[in-house]
């Protein structure tokens, strides 16, 4: 099968959907399919596991649902796409976000091949759907077939473009995030570890834990949070914020590599999520998960669906200060709840291995191609 996959994010920025395209074209390949990569690229020669990437474009940012969108905007980029889609014949074309400009549009509005749409999002602004309604309708029906991550993206998008969407969830990279990873030296003294990774934005709910680890720290003296996430105007609102609280003990360690994550999480005695919404899946969740590591997250959309409360960590009302300080202290206090927690975290992510999430896809593929 020859797949073409088409991301209309930056590809050298990984975020969830490039970094979800990247693995599936790491096991397409492994599953002996064909498979290219079409994406805007601000990096020449940006590739993860030696799929062949085809750079359209170069992206420029764009706000987008409290974060920013870094995207392809060009009039000659239509005739571009459809340029490569007719020298490719793809058998299959999977557009991520494929209502999401230009590049996904231009390649939908192109394509004679079977188009596969996964649908990420579970934030954005209603506006934008009732606006672009007649023309995302009308490129709706050129999807032959529609995946949303979750049940919270499946209704998102459902409730502005209904329609017939298979769940196919996001993966985890099982051999990088592993309890075999070895812990970063540096936070080998003795403190417990809190771990928070994430783009610094809002909805993320850093201030929240901000506020509620002075608490934590007022009862355990010996503890200390680490905050991975490249740095932006709020996180220098943030760091901030740390210092006129007179925090101790944060860590601010801004960008991390992919590469490098899983050494944080493996260094973590407690991994923390204090999001306030708009999350379509709790993929940091599923790697702390994976890393054998407890995680208290918001009992929110996207974290619910994937976290277990009392199971593999705990759910806390979102905003709320005080009960994510009384979570924090009841497993910074239970050392063998919190390696119960870890360990059934582990067991439910490898449900999620990556080489099951892509065939499921593939078997989508084919059930599609069966039909059209």
């Amino acid at each position: 099968m020859k797949i073409g996959l088409i991301s209309p994010y930056d590809y050298s920025s990984p975020g969830g959907v490039v970094v979800h395209i990247s693995f599936l074209a790491r096991y397409f390949r492994q599953m002996g399919h064909k498979v290219k990569v079409l994406a805007p690229c601000s990096r020449e020669g940006t590739s993860y596991f030696g799929e062949e990437v085809v750079a359209i474009g170069k992206p420029i940012p764009i706000p987008s649902g409290g974060s920013t969108a870094r995207i392809a905007l060009s009039p000659w980029l239509p005739m571009q796409v459809r340029k490569i889609l007719e020298e490719e014949e793809f058998d299959i074309i999977h557009l991520h976000e494929p209502l999401v400009p230009m590049l996904c549009l231009a390649a939908l509005f192109h394509s004679r091949a079977t188009n596969v749409g996964t649908f990420h999002a579970y934030h954005g602004r209603p506006w934008e759907y009732w606006i672009g309604k007649p023309v995302f309708k009308s490129l709706l029906s050129r999807l032959h077939g529609k995946i949303a991550v979750s049940k919270p993206a499946l209704e998102f998008v459902g409730q502005h473009l209904p329609g017939d969407y298979c769940v196919i969830p996001n993966g985890v990279d099982l051999e990088g995030f592993s309890p075999n990873v070895s812990p970063r030296k540096e936070f080998e003294d003795g403190k417990s570890n809190i771990l928070f990774v994430s783009r610094l934005e809002e909805r993320k709910g850093l201030n929240y834990l901000l506020n509620a680890y002075a608490k934590v720290k007022g009862r355990f003296p010996n503890v200390r949070l680490i905050i991975v996430g490249p740095r932006t105007k709020l996180g220098a609102k943030y760091e901030r914020l740390t210092r006129d609280m007179c925090l101790a003990d944060v860590i601010f360690t801004g960008f991390v590599p992919n590469a490098e994550l899983p050494s944080y999480y493996r260094s973590a005695d407690i991994f923390c999520a204090p999001a306030t919404g708009g999350e379509s899946f709790g993929l940091v969740l599923l790697e702390a998960m994976a890393s054998d590591k407890p995680v208290i997250a918001s009992n929110i959309g996207g974290y619910n669906d994937l976290l277990t409360h009392g199971e593999e960590g705990l759910l806390v009302p979102p905003r709320n200060e005080e009960a994510l300080t009384e979570a924090l202290s009841s497993l910074l206090v239970d050392e063998s709840l919190r390696c119960l927690m870890g360990a059934k975290g582990r067991a439910k992510a490898e449900r999620y291995d990556w080489a099951n999430i892509a065939g499921q896809v593939i078997g989508y593929y084919i059930d599609l191609l069966g039909r059209v």
